[in-house]
Formats: structure tokens, C-alpha cells, sequence
């Protein structure tokens, strides 16, 4: 990609441009924000450093690429996190400075900054890049500051330090020093105080002299004057403020040795423009008009199936089409109706997208996952949530063959806002980026819903090679990155991995997969545990399911739940209450020994049960036998089962499940999301199943007095090629997934 570079002057920034360049892009200008008076070192600002902007002008000539400047003319208006545009705040200096050089140079695609650890920053930049339709690239976010420091210093960054504000850091003594000669300082005092010893907590700010990048010429700081602003006497302030400087023509670039350096410099190397102006109106392109209203209700009357939960604090709900040999426009069509209808289906609610925690995009052709997207970003936006776009995960699942059309969509909402989103868009060495309106990870009442991850290289945005198990390598890694954000890990905090695997992947490496995750979860939690020994650790439930294709060809694609305690709270436990066990002998089965091993359970008690209760052939066999020893002799197949078979398998799911969630001092009224997973080749409609099990609920409230504790749970069917504990053995005749949550 051709890029604009933001740059402070700071080393940050000029390593970020290094970063750019080494994962294949281009630097064809640099930008920057100055002060309105040049006699001004530092301005009042989270957003920008301005300190030894005098010098800035000076990077066009070192670097051989246009500078574009502009005067910030606005302050500090939008104090929350997450920005929305807002007239006279210094972050609309920024759209109109860069507004200008995507008009001037149309190629650009990309800015660069220096971000390390600031969400106040990142987040502005992400929304600039999002207006103005360019892609936010942040290769320094979230990486270890020693270890950056450390690369700065060995890549022949020469900065020094303009400003210095922190507990053992003196202007006298220590402005004007360079990073190399501090950087045992800064270690020194990082372990005695705590700094950041890039200076990400503002303790200091540098001002980068000479780099790679500078082809041309390094700056020479003749003269400069130290300017104290606080005597503090145990964190005194001081800025640097350069009085003279001079350039330093370099050798012949030819001689430099660096071929990608050298690409930057250019016969316009002195090329430095002031952006002045207002800020322009935005041009946006009219939005495709949404169905109306009536239209919505007269179709789902025919043709649309929706189904939700009974709780109104955090519910599931779920939409697909019934017809497929209706008439369609094809799955563009399909999910505007689906989403028009969920969003109905909310505002009903008192609700809006902004409460939805989770998305499942069920979609028939991974062929088409870019119209799907163009659909899906026309109904869920940032404006709509202003407090963090919904997760999301993305499956292609035989929904035509199982007639549930193009589209299938599940949501989780809940009634309140106090979710805790991570979304960043920036393309960056941390984990794979989300650009448009879905989220890496949303935290809700301690729950961590996590998007599906696959085996990107985060810095690239490709899959990595080597294979499926390389690639749940990769998404694993990727997945415990975002973990770390919410200060917890896969390892010691997971309840539930869903990993869905594609058809792609060769026999032979399948039971590799499961191996894989094992190993590396396991070697994982010994090293949080060898740094804390009384950390608490989940027993995680692994679910594996087979779907005929994944995003980006993804082999792998992983989709973890972790539970993040609220520090705050005590965990209750909570013991079962004997009365409420009533259903032992449900549907006349009777508990024996070889039900338990049917279930996976993670039980945080008093919180949360999340259940994987799988019925391979061998137990189904079992289940039927017992009754029905001709019915099960006349079929014909692993997978071809009666209408009574079906019946009593049905009922066998319920009673188990029921059991379990009683056992552990849970009832159906705390039920969140029941999946039942229907592989393909079972045979049997899917109108078919669902009235069994619709009936089986009948009959375990009847059996409970009519109390109906819970109503009829949802349960969402979900046709599959195949599900089970392992890659190598998806041959589950059903498998069960459900999560209880208390509150």
C-alpha cells in the first residue's frame, strides 16, 4: 500500500515508517500537526506532540518525500474514549490535514503511526482512517516498549529527548541525551518507579536527528535552549526549545546499501506543504434504501423464521429464511431481509444494535463473504453503536441443503449498556485487525465472547503457512493476545473452544488439530502458573465442527468463551438445591454410569454451566436399543434413523441436559443459547427435529406440573457436515452446546 506517515518527530513515529516498509509498503509523504505559533514548544494536548516542531520541515529534504503541515486550530472537545467527529476538537485538524493528501496524492491508502499503548490515540486515528476511507496501519500497537527500545536503538535510530517528565528523569541533566546513552537509565528507573521506558506514560518525548530513512541528509541540533516548565523537585518538567540546526548531506544513496530506503527518495525532496482551510464537507455515497417496514412483515409472514429466548436481560435470538424454493435474489437479498427483520425484532424490543453483544453470520457460499459484508456494514455501524460494534464470527454452512436458504444469523443481546468492547481497526503486529463494524472481543457480565479467530500474521493480514495445525497455532496465539487485553488468558480462563474445521483439511492431519490445541493451551497454562501458583484455571469443553469453508480459506477457525471475573465480586457458591432435581427419570430414562461420559460441563458455581453433551452412533445405539431392538436392526446406515429413534433421541437429550443444569443449581429459565448441531448426513428434516424437540420441552414442563420455570428454551439448529470432541471424529449423530448464566 502507498502510505501517509503521521509524524511527531518522535522516534515512535519514525520506526512505525520503518515497520511499513519492512512488510512491503511505500512511504510517498509524511504529515504533520504543528502549533499555530511557532514560538510555542508544547501545547495542551492528549492527541499530539509538538515539541521540536521547529525541526519537522527539515524530514521532506532527509526523507525525499513531500511533507504536508497544517496549524492545529482546534482543542481538546471530545474527552471520551471512543471519538465521534465533533467541530473545533484538535482531531478535525487531523481529517482535514490528511483530507488534503488523499486529495493531492490519490494513491494513498494507508496512514502509519506510531502508536504504542494509547487507545485515546489509536482511536482517533482509526476514525479519521474510517472517514476518509483508508486503512489505519499501527505496527508498534501493543509490543513489548524494552524490546521496541531495543530495536530503535539496533535499526540506527538516532533520537534524542525533547521533553522529560517523570520521577528520576532530569531536564539539566538528561534533555538532549540520546535513547542509546539513557536506555540503561530508563531500565533503571522502570524497575525502581514503573516508568514506560518508551515513554509511553509521557515521561519523556524524543526528536528523531537521523534514521534509515533519512536517504538524503541527518539533522545536526547546533543550539538549543532548556525551557523548564515545573521545578518539581521529584518530577521536574523541561522541554527543549533548538535554537539552530543544520543538514548533513549523506553519500551517494547508491552507496547506502539500502534498496528499500532508497525507494523513498524522489527528485521533489524539498516538497513541504501548509494545509490550510475549513473542514470540507464529507462526501458520502447514498446509502441502498433499506425494505420498509411492511414489506419486512409481509415476507416474514411467508417465508422468514425467527426464534428467541424468554429473558429480557440477555436473550439469543435467531433468523433464517424457510423457503429456499421461494423466490431470492440471491444471499445479498437473503440477509437484507434477515437483518431488516432482527432489527425490527429489536426496536420492539425498547432495543437497538448497539445492545447486540454477538453475531453469528451463517452464510450458504464463501464465494460471496464480500457481499455478505457489503450487506451486513449497511445495517450494523459504529454511529449505530456508539459504545462498541458487536463481535462476530462467520461460518459457511450447507444451509440450502438443509432448507434454511442463503443466510442464517444468531444474535446475543443484552438490555443494558455495560459491555466492554475491543475493536481495534488498525493493521498491526498485535493480533489481526477488524476493519468495518465488528469487534475482536466484547466482555458482558464477566462473560468474554470472543470474534472466531483464524491463522492470520497479524502484521500481513494473510494466513500463515504450514498448514491447518500452524494455522491454530497462529489463531490461538492471536486469541490469547486479545485475552491479554482483558488480563486474563486462553489457558486459565476459557470455558468453551469451538474450533470449526474446513474440508479442506486432509484426513491424515486432523487428528493433529486437536493434539495441537492440547499442547498448546496446556504449555500455556504452565507458565501462568509457574508466575502465579494460586491462579484459578478452567477445565475448557473442546467442540469441534466441520463446515464445508471458512473466511479467507481459513482451514481452522477458533471461537473461544472465557469467563473474566469481576474483581470486585466473591464467586458464590452455590449448592443444588435437592427439590428442584425432579428429572432423574425423565422420559422413563434412569441415570447409569455411561451418561456421564456423553458430557463435557464447565461449571463456575453460581455463575455460569455451559454443556457439550455429544450423542455419537455408539450412544444413539445405546439410547435406542433398550426399547426398540427392531427398529434399530431394520437400519440401514450409521446415520439413518426412524421417526421413533429420533423421538427417543430427542427425549434422551433433554433428560440429560436437564439433569445436568439441575445438578449444578441451575433451571432452564437461566438458559442463554441452545445449538443443536445436525450433521448433514443424519437424513432426517430439520422441520422434523425441531418438532421433536419442541415436543420433548412439552412434555418435561408437563412432567414438572406445568410450571413452565423456563418456558421453551430457544434452540438453534445448525446444520453441520459434522461435530465432536476431536477434528478426527466429527461424526456426532447430535451434539448438543448449551450456556446458563446467572445474574
Amino acid at each position: 500500500m502507498k502510505v501517509v506517515a503521521l509524524v511527531s518527530g518522535g522516534k515512535d513515529s519514525c520506526y512505525a515508517m520503518m515497520k511499513c516498509i519492512q512488510y512491503g509498503h511505500q512511504i510517498v509523504a509524511v504529515a504533520n500537526l504543528l502549533p499555530a505559533d511557532d514560538s510555542v514548544d508544547e501545547l495542551d494536548s492528549y492527541m499530539y506532540q509538538t515539541v521540536g516542531h521547529q525541526i519537522i520541515v527539515s524530514y521532506a529534504e532527509c526523507m525525499g518525500v513531500p511533507l504536508f503541515r497544517r496549524r492545529i486550530q482546534g482543542s481538546t472537545r471530545h474527552q471520551k474514549l471512543s471519538y465521534q467527529k465533533t467541530p473545533g476538537d484538535e482531531v478535525e485538524d487531523m481529517f482535514i490535514l490528511l483530507n488534503e493528501v488523499k486529495k493531492q496524492i490519490p494513491s494513498v491508502t494507508a496512514v502509519s503511526s506510531g502508536a504504542i499503548a494509547s487507545d485515546y490515540q489509536r482511536l482517533r486515528v482509526e476514525s479519521i482512517c474510517s472517514r476518509l476511507g483508508l486503512v489505519s496501519l499501527a505496527f508498534l500497537w501493543k509490543q513489548d516498549q524494552s524490546m521496541l527500545l531495543q530495536e530503535m536503538i539496533t535499526n540506527s535510530i538516532m533520537a534524542i529527548t525533547v521533553k522529560v517528565a517523570a520521577m528520576g528523569l532530569n531536564p539539566s541533566k538528561h534533555l538532549g541525551k540520546e535513547i542509546a546513552f539513557l536506555q540503561p537509565y530508563l531500565h533503571k528507573l522502570k524497575d525502581l518507579y514503573g516508568i514506560n521506558v518508551c515513554g509511553e506514560g509521557g515521561e519523556y518525548e524524543t526528536l528523531t536527528l537521523d534514521c534509515p530513512l533519512f536517504c538524503n541528509a541527518r539533522i545536526v541540533l547546533d543550539e538549543f535552549q532548556v525551557v523548564l516548565h515545573s521545578s518539581d523537585s521529584i518530577a521536574p518538567v523541561g522541554v527543549l526549545h533548538p535554537l539552530k540546526f543544520h543538514l548533513e548531506r549523506k553519500a551517494s544513496n547508491s552507496s547506502s546499501g539500502n534498496d528499500k530506503t532508497n525507494d523513498l527518495c524522489c527528485e521533489n525532496i524539498n516538497s513541504v506543504s501548509e494545509v490550510q482551510g475549513e473542514n470540507p464537507k464529507e462526501c458520502k455515497s447514498p446509502d441502498e434504501p433499506v425494505p420498509e417496514v411492511s414489506d419486512l412483515i409481509e415476507v416474514s409472514s411467508h417465508r422468514l423464521h425467527i426464534s428467541k429466548t424468554e429473558k429480557n436481560n440477555t436473550f439469543s435470538m435467531c433468523c433464517w429464511l424457510q423457503d429456499p424454493s421461494g423466490p431470492s435474489a440471491g444471499l445479498q437479498e437473503d440477509l437484507k431481509l434477515i437483518l431488516g427483520q432482527i432489527e425490527l425484532q429489536l426496536v420492539g424490543c425498547g432495543l437497538g444494535w448497539k445492545h447486540v453483544l454477538y453475531i453469528h453470520l451463517y452464510i450458504s457460499d464463501m464465494d460471496q463473504f464480500t457481499q455478505a459484508n457489503e450487506t451486513y456494514v449497511r445495517f450494523i455501524t459504529q454511529d449505530k453503536c456508539p459504545f462498541g460494534v458487536p463481535s462476530r464470527s462467520t461460518i459457511e454452512l450447507p444451509l440450502i441443503q438443509a432448507s434454511l436458504g442463503r443466510a442464517y444469523i444468531e444474535v446475543l443481546v443484552a438490555n443494558d449498556q455495560s459491555k466492554r468492547v475491543l475493536h481495534v481497526q488498525s493493521i498491526s503486529c498485535w493480533a489481526p485487525s477488524c476493519i468495518g463494524p465488528y469487534s475482536q472481543a466484547t466482555l458482558h457480565k464477566e462473560i468474554l465472547h470472543m470474534a472466531g479467530q483464524l491463522g492470520l500474521d497479524p502484521p500481513t493480514m494473510t494466513i500463515c503457512d504450514g498448514g491447518s495445525t500452524a494455522e491454530l497455532e497462529q489463531a490461538l496465539q492471536n486469541s490469547e493476545a486479545i485475552a491479554e487485553c482483558f488480563k486474563c488468558s486462553i489457558s486459565t480462563s476459557a470455558i468453551l473452544f469451538v474450533v470449526y474445521c474446513s474440508t479442506n483439511i486432509p484426513l491424515d492431519e486432523r487428528p493433529k488439530i486437536h493434539d495441537k490445541l492440547d499442547m498448546f493451551v496446556n504449555q500455556l497454562k504452565r507458565s501462568h502458573l509457574d508466575k502465579d501458583t494460586k491462579l484459578d484455571v478452567l477445565d475448557p469443553i473442546f467442540l469441534y465442527i466441520l463446515v464445508p469453508d471458512l473466511p479467507k480459506r481459513a482451514l481452522v477457525e477458533i471461537k473461544p468463551v472465557l469467563y473474566v471475573p469481576d474483581t470486585a465480586e466473591t464467586p458464590e457458591e452455590t449448592s443444588c438445591e435437592l427439590s428442584r432435581v425432579v428429572a432423574s427419570s425423565s422420559f422413563g430414562f434412569q441415570p447409569v454410569e455411561w451418561h456421564d461420559s456423553c458430557i463435557q460441563k464447565c461449571v463456575i458455581h453460581g455463575k455460569i454451566c455451559a454443556v457439550v453433551l455429544s450423542i455419537t452412533s455408539e450412544v444413539a445405539m445405546k439410547i435406542c436399543s433398550g426399547s426398540m431392538n427392531a427398529d434399530w436392526s431394520n437400519s440401514n446406515s450409521q446415520n439413518s434413523f426412524t421417526d421413533n429413534q429420533m423421538k427417543r433421541i430427542s427425549r434422551f437429550c433433554i433428560y440429560l441436559l436437564d439433569k445436568t443444569v439441575l445438578e449444578n443449581g441451575f433451571s432452564w429459565n437461566d438458559t442463554k443459547s441452545l445449538r443443536l448441531y445436525i450433521p448433514q448426513n443424519l437424513h432426517v428434516p430439520l422441520e422434523t427435529i425441531s418438532s421433536l424437540f419442541e415436543d420433548a420441552f412439552k412434555e418435561l414442563d408437563q412432567m414438572k406440573g406445568g410450571a413452565k420455570e423456563g418456558g421453551k428454551p430457544i434452540f438453534n439448529l445448525v446444520p453441520v457436515l459434522g461435530s465432536g470432541r476431536s477434528a478426527a471424529c466429527t461424526e456426532d449423530t447430535i451434539t448438543c452446546e448449551l450456556f446458563a448464566r446467572k445474574y
